[in-house]
């Protein structure tokens, strides 16, 4: 009884180190990765500007002031200490309004891609599994959207319906299902074919169950880098529709709608559009260095070839 006793104590410490070391491998493979290191800092500066924007903002964003119009960052001469981004052809705050533009910039892309990762890890697991007539039905209607350029029938959509923030979510969402569908039908097909799928249908576990429990799990790790690198892909669209002037209506503020009030300034007061797509910029590449660091994580192969 003793010896029982001895045995489950060191059984104890044994499975919370291996808890700890799993975390901890993760965390060494972070600061070991120089781009996922300077991914993972610049994506939680942004969510941290874009969450307390109205408390790191030094001006309302959509306050105007006849008097500052047009003043330069405060590295130009002319400029105004108080505005350090400088103001733009209302006198606005640059700075302010870069701040509350992550809001909207962040909740479109990470809204638009889960619809469109919901959508499609749906559509891929049935077509993946299923096959058949089913999968060739899904198929060619991932085929379809295929077909049609996403910002064209965005644009088509926006102008039918108009622009607002939970429509340009819709609508990149539904546009963008389709990446997701096809890798996602991919894993599925290769994984439904392995012994554990084979063996809980042997038993006679329902499919829908066999496809949450054993299919889900195995493709999950695909469908999470695609989405982080999806997001990127998104707030540069989000972006292209509100400079079009079909994507975020003022006074809804967001960095696509920043750069188009700065395009007719372009050759006397570049700060207007340069700042705020220097933000995209910057916040995009964050998004994409993170994605290349979660790939090399969780996808075996990526592994095998490091």
């Amino acid at each position: 009884m003793s010896e029982q006793i001895t045995t489950v104590e060191k059984e104890i410490p044994y499975t919370q180190v291996k808890k700890q070391s799993g975390a901890g491998k993760i965390l060494k493979s972070l600061l070991r990765s120089k781009t996922g290191l300077v991914g993972f800092i610049i994506v939680f500066i942004v969510a941290f500007i874009a969450i307390f924007a109205p408390w790191l903002a030094p001006f309302d964003p959509g306050a105007m002031d006849v008097t500052k119009i047009l003043k330069p960052p405060i590295w130009i001469d002319g400029s105004d200490p108080a505005h350090i981004l400088g103001t733009d052809n209302l006198g606005r705050d640059i700075l302010s309004r870069i701040i509350y533009g992550s809001r909207v910039s962040l909740l479109v892309g990470i809204s638009a891609v889960a619809l469109a990762g919901i959508i499609g890890l749906i559509v891929g697991l049935v077509a993946g599994f299923y096959g058949g007539i089913v999968d060739m039905i899904l198929m060619r209607l991932v085929d379809s959207f295929l077909a049609i350029p996403n910002i064209l029938f965005a644009l088509v959509f926006l102008a039918v319906f108009g622009a607002s923030v939970p429509t340009l979510i819709i609508v990149i969402g539904v546009t963008n299902w389709v990446a997701y569908a096809r890798i996602v039908r991919s894993e599925a097909l290769s994984i439904k074919e392995r012994e554990f799928v084979k063996a809980a249908r042997s038993i006679g576990v329902r499919n829908p169950l066999i496809i949450i429990r054993h299919i889900l799990p195995n493709v999950i790790s695909s469908f999470i880098v695609i989405s982080t690198l999806s997001v990127a892909s998104t707030i540069i669209l989000e972006a292209s529709l509100s400079f079009l002037g079909l994507g975020i209506q003022p006074p809804t503020i967001s960095w696509g709608g920043i750069l188009s009030d700065g395009r007719d300034y372009l050759a006397t007061s570049w700060w207007l559009a340069t700042l705020p797509g220097l933000a995209i910029t910057i916040t995009v590449l964050g998004i994409i260095f993170l994605g290349d660091w979660l790939r090399d994580i969780l996808d075996p192969r990526s592994q095998g070839r490091g």
